[in-house]
């Protein structure tokens, strides 16, 4: 698992490379935590290089969601493919993310 922050253009986009099972995504939680408090700005997360999303993941992304709204920000996730799209079908995820 490969995760990474740039500031692009104002915006954070995180890089989200690989599978992020549960033991990536603890790794992956402490990389992200700067964008859990966006500061207003809104946050792209690049998923087209992930390959699989385990529930500890979505955890992760909802709590950066939860943070971005709530200074007033949004999250777009990009280049979600269609296994990993229809892991946010089956929780309900697909209505409470923008998706780009």
């Amino acid at each position: 698992m490969n995760t990474k922050i740039e500031e692009i253009d104002g915006k954070y986009v995180a890089t989200l490379e690989g599978e992020m099972d549960t033991a990536a995504a603890v790794e992956a939680e402490e990389v992200l935590k700067p964008i859990y408090n966006s500061n207003g700005k809104d946050v792209i997360i690049d998923c087209t290089n992930l390959e699989y999303i385990a529930s500890s993941g979505l955890r992760i992304l909802l709590s950066i969601l939860k943070g971005a709204k709530a200074s007033g920000s949004k999250v777009v996730m990009r280049g979600v493919n269609d296994d990993i799209k229809n892991v946010f079908k089956l929780t309900g995820f697909i209505s409470i993310f923008e998706f780009e």
